[in-house]
């Protein structure tokens, strides 16, 4: 068991096992053998950085769920995850990246000693973190078996947050947001971008109002000048120039809980072409947020913010939000619901996500974001960091 503080009472994980085994059962799925880390998570507690070798969470019908991965990582296990300690699975380290035995055959074995021989088996086939090389052994070790795809089953049971979840979130915003104000005390033309991200990587890690800050699941974004006409370079050594924009995508994180929000900041005198992004990125925003609430299609949002963005003459029919939550790297996002058209899922409260209201132009890029989650009413903002381009001399 666990021996220090958890980040939720038995009890939350035991909803989020019933709620994932509903739908296991409905798609005739006897188990799911749970291999991104941010499911793993969810429904055991587990946190470490041990994602770059092969690990899992075996979720059957009955008892509790099985952690599985590498020897030496157990013993993290046993410190985080709410299962006993018997339902700790650890393999020896010669299946660590050897190319002559695969961990999955350590898998297989297990599975087995489950009473999964000719079990109908949940894998998630198009994740991160499982490989072909994975599911190949699968299928080699375990032929009488059935495998069957259940990406982001679990991903979709985690939409709706928990009371304690949602203050997880909050904690994060207030980190996030001291992440926005450092930003605008320290930068200045010819500072070196690098010691610019110190700057955020340090705020970012002390936390806010007292809570501590964890690693966020990306590293910050943060182009200037053409480099910001791509949305997801991040940073180099040199300085920082007048007359360019930088935006600055940017998470705080508390207890693996992602909070990202995007500025932008010009130095020097703005052109009227970013003033005249800026408000249509704003008008945009506020078109879609109309339309953030309960018994809305996802898609509503992003047909309300294009629209408009379009009426001010800029072209754009991309993605603009996405579920957030509990994540670990390379990705903040659930990789579920998607601010886009054609997304026709129902918004419940609870729901949360980065709307993420962005224009890139041909000599840089505008970003002015906003994490939300729908209310029973409506919605609300996370962040108070003040909505408009920042600039500075």
């Amino acid at each position: 068991m666990t021996t220090y503080e958890a980040n939720f009472t038995n009890s939350e994980y035991q909803r989020r096992i019933d709620k994932t085994r509903k739908v296991m059962a409905d798609r005739g799925i006897d188990a799911i053998v749970v291999s991104d880390p941010s499911n793993m998570s969810w429904l055991s507690g587990y946190d470490g950085w041990s994602f770059y070798v092969f690990q899992a969470v075996i979720l059957t019908q009955e008892g509790e769920p099985t952690w599985w991965g590498r020897g030496m990582d157990a013993l993290g296990a046993r410190r985080t995850v709410f299962m006993q300690d018997d339902r700790i699975r650890g393999y020896d380290d010669t299946y660590v990246q050897n190319p002559e035995k695969h961990p999955m055959e350590d898998l297989s074995g297990l599975l087995g000693e489950l009473g999964l021989e000719k079990a109908r088996i949940g894998v998630e086939m198009d994740n991160y973190y499982y490989s072909a090389a994975a599911h190949a052994t699968l299928l080699r070790k375990l032929p009488d078996a059935t495998f069957l795809d259940a990406t982001a089953l679990v991903n979709w049971q985690r939409a709706v947050k928990s009371e304690r979840e949602i203050e997880y979130m909050e904690r994060a915003a207030r980190i996030v947001e001291e992440m926005h104000l450092r930003i605008l005390e320290v930068a200045v033309p010819g500072m070196r971008k690098n010691d610019l991200v110190a700057e955020i990587y340090a705020t970012g890690i002390r936390g806010a109002h007292g809570f501590w800050g964890d690693y966020p699941a990306i590293v910050p974004m943060a182009p200037s000048g053409m480099d910001a006409t791509a949305p997801h370079l991040t940073w180099d050594d040199r300085p920082m120039q007048p007359n360019e924009a930088t935006f600055f995508e940017i998470a705080g994180a508390h207890r693996r809980y992602q909070c990202p929000q995007s500025r932008t900041l010009f130095f020097g005198d703005v052109p009227q072409k970013y003033r005249d992004a800026e408000q249509a990125v704003l008008d945009a925003m506020d078109a879609g947020l109309e339309q953030a609430k309960p018994g809305n299609r996802a898609e509503d949002i992003a047909n309300a913010f294009n629209n408009t963005l379009n009426k001010a003459g800029f072209e754009k029919d991309s993605r603009c939000g996405y579920a957030i939550g509990i994540s670990y790297p390379p990705d903040w996002g659930e990789r579920t619901i998607s601010f886009r058209r054609g997304d026709s899922t129902i918004l419940e409260p609870g729901m949360t996500f980065h709307f993420m209201s962005a224009l890139w132009l041909d000599d840089g890029g505008l970003e002015i974001t906003e994490p939300i989650r729908i209310t029973e009413d409506g919605y609300e903002c996370f962040c108070t960091t003040p909505r408009k381009l920042f600039v500075s001399a």
